[in-house]
Order: C-alpha cells, then sequence, then structure tokens
C-alpha cells in the first residue's frame, strides 16, 4: 500500500461508516471496488471518503441511492438537472406530509372516538385495525361517524377541521 490509498477500514472510519456500508456502496454501484494489489488489500484513493460523504448527507436530505447515483453522475456543470432531481424530491416530499397529515388526522379521530366509546367494551381504535383493508388503509368507518350521546356531536365533526 502506497501512501496516495486507504484500506478499506481506514475510508470506513474517515467517512463515519461501516466496512459492510462501502461493499453495499460498491455491489450498488455507487463506489468503484479498487484492485487488491500486492497483499490481496483494497487500497482506496483518498477522494473514496469524500464520495461516500456525499452519499451520506444526499441520504440525509431524503434522496434514495438510486437518486444519489443520478446526482454522483453529474457534474459542477450540470446544475438544471441536479434541481430538476431535487425539484422532484421536493414534490414527494409535499405528497409524503399531505399523506402523514391524512394518517395523523384519522389517528385523531381514533382516538377520540375510544375517548367518547371508553365503556362501551370495544375499542373503535382496535376495531379499525382489525377491519382495515387487505391494502392497509385504516377507513373510519359509518359506526365511528355516529353522534355520541356524551359528545352530543359525531366524531366525524371533528373530520371538517
Amino acid at each position: 500500500m502506497t501512501n496516495m490509498t486507504i484500506t478499506i477500514g481506514l475510508l470506513a472510519k474517515q467517512a463515519e461508516v461501516t466496512i459492510e456500508t462501502i461493499r453495499h456502496y460498491q455491489r450498488i454501484g455507487l463506489l468503484h471496488e479498487p484492485d487488491k494489489p500486492g497483499r490481496g488489500y483494497r487500497c482506496y484513493p483518498p477522494d473514496a471518503v469524500v464520495r461516500i460523504r456525499f452519499i451520506k448527507r444526499a441520504q440525509q436530505a431524503g434522496f434514495t441511492l438510486k437518486e444519489v447515483a443520478q446526482l454522483l453522475s453529474l457534474d459542477a456543470g450540470h446544475c438544471a438537472e441536479a434541481r430538476s432531481i431535487a425539484e422532484q424530491k421536493c414534490q414527494q416530499i409535499d405528497a409524503q406530509i399531505k399523506d402523514l397529515m391524512v394518517l395523523r388526522h384519522t389517528l385523531q379521530v381514533l382516538v377520540k372516538a375510544c375517548q367518547s366509546d371508553a365503556s362501551a367494551g370495544h375499542c373503535p381504535l382496535i376495531d379499525a385495525l382489525s377491519t382495515a383493508r387487505d391494502g392497509g388503509s385504516v377507513a373510519i368507518s359509518t359506526e365511528l361517524m355516529r353522534p355520541t350521546a356524551r359528545d352530543g356531536g359525531s366524531v366525524a365533526s371533528d373530520m371538517a377541521q
């Protein structure tokens, strides 16, 4: 090994990842697998640390490894393409936020139903999860929408908020 290369262990330490992470990046093509000169140790160029840190920062920003590969294929002169990838990611994040807000609201309705039906001998939350469609979505049953004597209204009225 020369001074210009580093071992996989040192690369992992400097890039703050595991050796298995480096091997995974190699298997999926994000990092080139170096030759094994001499004693069979993989010797990486110092810029491999920079590449792995780029991958990790991109993941922290929400990019998938497939999207990271797209970004890595670009250079500084391809700002429009990089911006397009980032804009698509923003749209995906907006859609996820919307889905999470719907999910949160559904859970809030179920929590309120549990509070108002506490003595009924069943749990609306457990019932809703037990009868969820095979697709995995939790439907608010019409039973949960009915007015309750306790609150003088319906749980469904909360959905309009």
